[in-house]
């Protein structure tokens, strides 16, 4: 949007310019600066500062296309290393080979064989 009053505003499209005119008068607010929030401090009752455990570095291998899984050859506690096949599946009529792209451990195995899996779903996540 280039320029923006009441109800007019001018937008360029594909490097063309438009004056577009709207029945109803649409009221600008002034956005909202978003406020950072810090947590309370955690006390114990000792002088000592508590200790939190690290996130736990989770990966979830997804779907790069809609199709079926053909073959699973993980199951979940399996220790996988980079570029080890994870499953099969077919997507556009061609077999595609997932494989891990970190080493870890296998903590949950979202799909099964002859699942439908759409684009981005979880396959499988390693930790």
């Amino acid at each position: 949007m280039k320029d923006f009053d009441g109800s007019a505003a001018k937008v360029e499209v594909n490097g063309t310019l438009y004056s577009v005119e709207m029945d109803t008068p649409i009221e600008t607010t002034a956005a909202k600066t978003p406020q950072i929030v810090q947590a309370a401090p955690v006390h114990t009752g000792t002088n000592q500062p508590v200790k939190t455990a690290p996130p736990l570095a989770l990966c979830s291998v997804k779907a790069p296309l809609p199709g079926v899984v053909l073959d699973v050859f993980v199951h979940t506690g399996d220790q996988v290393q980079v570029g080890q096949k994870l499953l099969l599946l077919e997507a556009m009529k061609m077999e595609n080979t997932i494989e891990a792209h970190k080493t870890g451990k296998v903590s949950a195995v979202k799909v099964g064989k002859g699942d439908s899996v759409l684009e981005g779903a979880d396959l499988v996540v390693i930790e």
